[in-house]
Parts: C-alpha cells; structure tokens; sequence
C-alpha cells in the first residue's frame, strides 16, 4: 500500500510542479506582452485560469492523500484510541462517497455534456478543462481506499 501511495505522491506532485512552472512562464509572457510590447495575449489569461484550476484539484489531492488537510482534532481528541480510529473510517467512507458521486460521477456527466462547449480565447472544448474532477476524483478515492485500510491496520493494534 505505501508503494502505491509514494507512487501517486511523486506523480501528483510532478503534475502539480509542471502546472506551477508552466503558469510562471506563461504569467510572465503575459507580463511582458501587455506592459512591455503593449500587446496584450488573451490566450495566456486563459491558460493561466484552467491550469490553476487543475493544479489546485491535483493539489487538493495530494493533500488529502497525504491527510496534511485541515481537520478539528480538539472533538475527536476526547475519544479513546479506537473510537478515534472508527471516526476516521466513517469519515473516508463518507469522502470516498463524495469522491465517486460528486466528482468521478457528476464530473464525468458535466465534462460529456460540455464537450460541444468551446473556450473563448483557445477555442478547446470545455469538457477537457473539467475532465480534471473525475480524474481528480479517482485519485482522492484510491487515497481514501488506502487511508481505510491504514486506519483499519492501525484499529487493529490499538
């Protein structure tokens, strides 16, 4: 299970660090067309917008594979070890809910019914800019499969 997880940490986080440089050098293109040349691109306004928008679902990800997210510990501090242990399982089953209906479900049904959509300035179909939340929405269920079976290992031994 590690291996998976260090897998998808070093890909997500490679996609989330390629996304960042890739809008840094376009921003700056942007910066300099519009102040220096003073002509102004709309296609990198674009393209800055939707790869912010997927790096911060990818990030969103990483983080929830990571569990760095926020979380209020003062109420399930009050619990012995194994109840704690119970909480966290309901509450990746309750993401894993979410992951699979909202973001694979809703967003792969949005992402085929905005394929006839095009973009203003790129002019590309609007269904690949919101392919990000199925996609992003498998990686947070494999994350939250493999949290359930971290908690489940760690209820055993407490």
């Amino acid at each position: 299970m590690t291996e998976i997880r260090n897998f998808l940490n070093k890909i997500i986080l490679s996609i989330c660090v390629i996304l960042f440089m890739f809008m840094t050098v376009v921003g700056t293109y942007q910066i300099l067309v519009r102040y220096i040349f003073k002509s102004p691109s709309t296609i990198s306004e674009e393209l800055i917008s939707y790869s912010f928008a997927w790096m911060s679902m990818f990030a969103a990800s990483y983080i929830f594979g990571k569990r760095d997210h926020m979380r209020m510990v003062f109420f399930i501090e009050r619990f012995n070890k194994k109840t704690q242990s119970r909480i966290g399982i309901l509450t990746e089953i309750v993401v894993l809910l979410f992951a699979i209906g909202v973001l694979i479900s809703g967003g792969a049904y949005i992402a085929v019914l905005s394929m006839t959509q095009t973009t203003p300035a790129l002019g590309i179909s609007m269904g690949y800019i919101y392919m990000v939340l199925p996609v992003c929405g498998i990686i947070t269920a494999i994350y939250s499969v493999l949290n359930i079976f971290d908690l489940m290992k760690k209820s055993k031994e407490a």
